[in-house]
């Protein structure tokens, strides 16, 4: 029925692929197992959530073939807890009904559901397909996904909205925002993404496709329609649908008119940030004071005290005081590789453009608060 002998390593890094993917807590039992099929010189495993598909093919010495559904966090607890360079045999067996695992003088058997039983996702038709370097793709996604809402009620609003950015120089970009913060990073649009559809792309995809591009090396295959979105790397290919909703016009929320400009060493900004933070932990607010050179920035709360501390930087604008989430600011600093962030401003109630100074292609929009 199915006989196999399998390196832990390899089963190892596609268990935790598979298991990222499948929820613990599931009504229907068959959304807890992982889909093991044996092929000719590997298994290939699949899991799902209904709404997320990984399928990641594994080197294996099959003896004989077949097919079963295994619980997907119980198989890699265990494979986990095997020693390093373990050889693994599995087998099951018609009369009992169970996936043996050996190793060693280690031996389990784990309950299993026929295979026949376990959905797979339609796969619709793929009517765009591009090809980016992994470490683009992690720049796009990577640099605002943090922006994205995480409140229910603003479906439209948890996940990416990637879209073709038309004008002089085509982008693909990608773009986020909770309501109060946006970020927005671009690239040079690839080859078979022109006419795209803009996609709203889940903040739990986001998450996936971030681990498996962070492990892997070269090119990312995507391929999309309106309602369904594909990366290939490697052996590993990651199929989702996608948010059926409207992404806000949020080219409208991007200021045009800020004419004050502060340019600071960002590593040193969110030291002081974070310093200060401290005794605004409830409220989040701190306020930045903007003099001659100089940065102010200030918090206080009426139960948690006060702090105050400064900092040299570029600005000779009129002096401003302006109010932010210190914890949005900070998520925003974080984007900031180049060492110097711009600020433009126009007062202490209008959003804010915050840019990489080393960095062209992403924009981020910070909304004020009172403080």
């Amino acid at each position: 029925m199915l006989k196999l002998t399998i390196e832990r390593a390899p089963l190892l890094k596609a268990l935790k692929h598979t298991q990222s993917i499948v929820e613990r807590r599931q009504t229907i039992p068959i959304l807890s197992n992982v889909l093991i099929e044996t092929g000719a010189d590997s298994i290939i495993l699949r899991a799902t959530d209904n709404e997320i598909e990984i399928v990641e093919k594994v080197p294996a010495t099959i003896q004989e073939a077949g097919s079963l559904t295994v619980p997907a966090h119980r198989l890699c607890d265990i494979v986990s807890r095997l020693p390093d360079g373990a050889q693994i045999s599995l087998s099951v067996s018609e009369e009992s009904n169970q996936l043996n695992l050996v190793s060693g003088r280690a031996k389990f058997a784990l309950s299993i559901l026929p295979a026949n039983e376990f959905p797979s996702m339609v796969q619709e038709s793929m009517p765009f397909s591009f090809t980016v370097s992994g470490s683009d793709l992690l720049n796009l996604i990577g640099k605002t996904a943090f922006a994205a809402s995480t409140e229910e009620t603003r479906y439209n609003l948890n996940g990416i909205y990637l879209h073709e950015k038309g004008g002089d120089t085509p982008a693909l970009t990608a773009v986020a925002t909770d309501g109060h913060r946006l970020a927005s990073v671009r690239m040079p649009l690839p080859e078979g993404a022109k006419g795209m559809p803009g996609v709203i792309i889940p903040r739990k995809t986001i998450g996936e496709i971030s681990k498996l591009v962070g492990e892997a090396e070269g090119d990312v295959s995507v391929s999309l329609s309106v309602n369904q979105i594909r990366f290939q790397l490697s052996d590993v290919v990651l199929a989702s649908r996608l948010i059926d909703g409207t992404y806000p016009e949020y080219e409208k929320v991007i200021p045009a008119a800020n004419d004050k400009i502060l340019e600071a060493d960002s590593a040193v900004l969110s030291g002081v940030i974070e310093r200060v933070s401290v005794v605004s932990e409830k409220s989040r607010g701190i306020k930045l004071a903007l003099k001659n050179n100089l940065i102010q920035v200030t918090a206080a709360a009426a139960d948690e005290g006060s702090a105050e501390d400064e900092m040299d930087a570029a600005y000779t604008g009129e002096e401003l005081e302006i109010g932010f989430n210190f914890r949005y600011l900070l998520d925003i600093l974080g984007q900031v590789k180049g060492g110097t962030v711009r600020l433009q401003m126009n007062d202490s109630i209008s959003p804010v453009i915050l840019t990489d100074a080393k960095d062209e292609n992403a924009l981020y929009v910070l909304m004020p608060m009172r403080v």
